[in-house]
């Protein structure tokens, strides 16, 4: 699958992943990028577990199925890692694996037998703790995956963040989220 990037998110309901996948696909647009964002429910409900995916790709895309062997793995839930099998069918070109811990990245390449690929790190949660007050780590998530791959730049999440939340959040919940995507990009870890 030639110029076709794969991502897949882990999360629980309740932790903006679906929405975070959203907006991932919709700012790649703006590199005009062809996309798809889709979730995967269990049971619908708040702290379920929860897949979602996305494809970016160059040219238009044809195929509409779960990501098997995705490029990039986004665990936006920690607590995932004593459940799921988050390196399941993983790329082995060169996979980029963003955890939401406070774990450094030599730890969790450890902890998850981790042998190829990049393995980067940030403590979404406390930065949205300390942002916005509530533990919804969803845009520092997208904030250090703008910083470590070329498939989305900063600016562009932020216009979008402005016109997405814009609809529905109030002035200082935006500057907050935007807060905590700069944030993310100082913070994140590679090991």
């Amino acid at each position: 699958m030639e110029g076709i990037t794969e991502v897949r998110w882990h999360g629980r309901g309740g932790q903006g992943t679906v929405t975070a996948a959203k907006i991932f696909a919709e700012t790649a647009t703006f590199k005009g990028k062809y996309v798809q964002a889709f979730p995967e429910y269990g049971p619908e409900r708040m702290g379920a577990p929860l897949k979602v995916y996305n494809r970016i790709s160059i040219k238009p895309l044809y195929m509409h199925c779960q990501v098997h062997h995705p490029n990039i793995v986004v665990v936006v839930d920690p607590s995932l890692l004593k459940s799921v099998d988050v390196t399941e069918g993983v790329s082995d070109d060169d996979p980029i694996y963003m955890i939401n811990t406070h774990l450094p990245p030599s730890k969790m390449r450890e902890k998850l037998k981790i042998k190829g690929g990049k393995v980067f790190t940030v403590d979404a949660t406390k930065i949205s703790l300390e942002a916005f007050g509530r533990p919804i780590p969803n845009t520092p998530m997208l904030g250090a995956l703008a910083k470590v791959t070329d498939l989305i730049d900063t600016e562009s999440l932020i216009k979008d963040i402005k016109t997405t939340f814009g609809k529905k959040f109030t002035q200082d919940i935006i500057d907050a989220n935007i807060e905590a995507i700069k944030r993310a990009q100082e913070e994140v870890c590679e090991g």
